[in-house]
């Protein structure tokens, strides 16, 4: 059985169980996480923190 990551198995959990409506959740919270840590050193952090 080959290794997988963390995200391989995601997605293979959705692949099986048909949890396809997950996908655009995961994909938002991955966006915003990254989002707040390269933004956290940077000139736009204060503008970026108000959005939220």
């Amino acid at each position: 059985m080959a290794r997988r990551g963390l995200l391989g198995e995601l997605w293979a959990f959705m692949r099986e169980r048909k949890k396809f409506w997950l996908l655009p959740i995961v994909v938002v919270l991955l966006t915003v996480g990254g989002l707040m840590v390269f933004a956290q050193g940077s000139a736009l952090a204060p503008f970026i923190y108000t959005i939220f």
